[in-house]
């Protein structure tokens, strides 16, 4: 009995280190054997493996793949195959694995880059609230901002030596204090309402698809109403993934709901809210953004000249929270765990 993981450079340039990873996993509890193809090689899986014979367990990832190739495989018993999607089996391959007597193994969810993403989004929060990316540019240019002397002023709430003063038109400062209100306890949404609730933030959560003790879990008060819960937001993070019943959820009416000042924090899928009314508001300075996806806001990668590009209350990074060494380790662990001990 032996296992055996086959991956191509196509999938590497998606998960550069979760095949490898695998094979480390099954290698401690059985004979693995691991293939990782050179660029241009589009060989079928039948015409790469010469000895098929006792492989009872078999990852293969962008490796093209008939019932002819899988036919050789006379003693498996538990597979995974995908083959040009990186992201998930094609149905008609895993009912090709399973036709064959061969159980197809997959994910049960995307809890795999949940961390990668919440911690990120927790990032771009904090990064905004105190203008980080904005002071790491300023001294690199000048030593205006070292000289808090300049500032001090003798009237309240200017700057002075112990406050080098924040932006007055935006919610600025600590997570806590503020309300953070967030669309969905999933693995992602979850995680950040629980960091913001232990920061000191206020936290409500809006998810007609979860259950109480989700909310109890993840900190947060629950709110049944979108329009409650962007009432009183501070800090607004819609978390849930852009499905067809998920894009533009949050309407252009909601967006103009959130309160004069607010942060705005993207980091699973901008589609999922009015592109068109965030803009707005963000160009107006009426609201802040903390952003590292612009799908349907901007459009990916967002262009150079897009006014939305270094102003003074955006934060943006490249569509990088869920690309993380953690992330693809976790892919692999995740799927690992469906397999049978053997």
């Amino acid at each position: 009995m032996r296992s055996l993981v086959v991956v191509h450079p196509t999938f590497e340039g998606v998960w550069p280190f979760a095949a490898e990873e695998l094979h480390r996993l099954w290698a401690e509890k059985s004979p693995t054997e691991y293939v990782d193809l050179e660029p241009g090689d589009d060989r079928r899986l039948g015409e790469i493996v010469d000895d098929p014979k006792g492989v009872t367990r078999l990852g293969s990832f962008g490796v093209p793949v008939t019932g002819a190739c899988l036919d050789v495989f006379e003693d498996l018993r538990e597979a995974t195959v995908l083959t040009d999607n990186a992201y998930a089996p094609d149905p008609d391959v895993v009912s090709m694995v399973e036709s064959r007597g061969v159980t197809h193994r997959w994910h049960g969810s995307e809890g795999f880059w949940a961390p990668s993403v919440a911690e990120h989004a927790l990032g771009l929060t904090i990064a905004a609230l105190r203008q980080i990316p904005q002071k790491h540019a300023s001294v690199t240019k000048s030593h205006d901002d070292w000289d808090r002397e300049e500032w001090a002023s003798e009237e309240p709430g200017m700057g002075g030596y112990q406050y080098v003063g924040e932006p007055p038109d935006h919610v600025h400062g600590t997570i806590a204090g503020k309300r953070v209100r967030v669309v969905g306890v999933g693995n992602i949404g979850s995680r950040y309402a629980d960091v913001t609730s232990s920061l000191g933030a206020n936290v409500a959560a809006y998810d007609p698809y979860a259950d109480e003790p989700c909310f109890h879990r993840a900190g947060t008060d629950r709110v049944h109403s979108l329009d409650d819960l962007v009432s009183d937001a501070d800090i607004f993070a819609p978390m849930v993934p852009k499905t067809d019943e998920t894009e533009g959820l949050i309407d252009a009416h909601l967006v103009d709901a959130l309160p004069e000042g607010a942060l705005v924090v993207l980091a699973t899928r901008a589609g999922i809210v009015d592109g068109d009314a965030l803009r707005r508001r963000v160009l107006a300075d009426d609201l802040a953004l903390a952003a590292d996806v612009f799908d349907g806001l901007a459009g990916e990668p967002i262009p150079l000249d897009d006014p939305l590009v270094g102003r003074e209350n955006v934060v943006h990074t490249p569509h990088v929270a869920g690309r993380t060494r953690h992330a693809n380790r976790r892919w692999a662990e995740m799927l690992a765990e469906r397999y049978g001990t053997g």
